[in-house]
C-alpha cells in the first residue's frame, strides 16, 4: 500500500510517544510512518541520521581544533542523559523518551576522523547556555547542505539552517492512502486531494 505525504509534524521532543500514539489512534498502527524529503526523494529513519551526521563530519575539518579539544577532555558524550551512551554508534537504540541523535553522531565522527576520547568526563551536549552545547547542539551547528532543506523552513529552538533546522524541515508525516482516502471523504475532501494522486 503506497503512503503519501499528509503534514510536517516539527519537533517531538520529550512528547514523541504522545504523537505516535495519537498517529496510532487516528490512523491505526501500521498505518503511518515519519520520513523525510531529501532532493526530492523520500527518506526513512536510517538514511535521514547519515545526513544529520554528515553535518557533523563536515564540521569537524571546518573547525578541527574544536572537536580536538572534545576528545581531549571528554570521554564521551551525552544528550539527555548519561545513559545516552549505550546507543554506542547505532541510531536504533533509543532507551529514553526523547530520541537523541547528536552524542550518536559525534561518536561516529570521532570514529570515521580515526580519533578517540581520551578526557576523564562525560560531556553533555544539549544547552545552549553551556560551552559544549553552545558549540555541538545540532541546532546550532550549519547543516553542509542547505539547499536541500524544504521550504519554508519551520522554526523552533533551532538556528536557521542548521542540522537540527534540516532535520526537522524536511521530517514529514505520511500517511497509508487507503487510510487518507477514508479520512478525506469522511471530511468531504476527497475528490479534490484524489486529483494530486493520479
Amino acid at each position: 500500500m503506497t503512503f503519501v505525504k499528509f503534514e510536517r509534524p516539527s519537533f517531538f521532543g520529550k512528547r514523541r510517544d504522545e504523537f505516535f500514539r495519537a498517529y496510532d489512534a487516528k490512523y491505526g498502527q501500521g498505518n503511518w510512518r515519519i520520513s523525510w524529503e531529501w532532493a526530492g526523494e523520500t527518506i526513512l529513519f536510517p538514511q535521514m541520521c547519515l545526513i544529520y551526521e554528515d553535518g557533523y563530519y563536515h564540521d569537524s575539518f571546518n573547525r578541527e581544533a574544536l572537536w580536538k579539544e572534545l576528545v581531549s577532555v571528554g570521554k564521551n558524550v551525552y544528550d539527555h542523559d548519561e545513559k545516552d551512551i549505550e546507543s554506542g554508534l547505532d541510531y536504533s537504540v533509543q532507551k529514553g523518551i526523547a530520541t537523541h541523535l547528536q552524542d550518536i553522531a559525534i561518536r561516529r565522527v570521532v570514529f570515521r576522523r580515526g580519533w578517540k576520547f581520551h578526557g576523564d568526563k562525560l560531556v553533555q551536549i544539549r544547552s545552549h547556555a553551556d560551552y559544549w552545547g553552545a558549540q555541538l547542539s545540532p541546532g546550532r551547528v550549519p547543516f553542509h547542505m542547505p539547499e536541500n532543506i524544504i521550504a519554508p523552513h519551520l522554526e523552533g529552538w533551532w538556528d536557521y539552517n542548521s542540522i537540527e533546522d534540516a532535520y526537522q524541515s524536511d521530517k514529514i508525516l505520511e500517511v497509508k492512502k487507503e487510510v487518507l482516502v477514508n479520512i478525506l471523504e469522511k471530511l468531504g475532501r476527497f475528490p479534490k486531494e484524489r486529483m494530486k494522486w493520479k
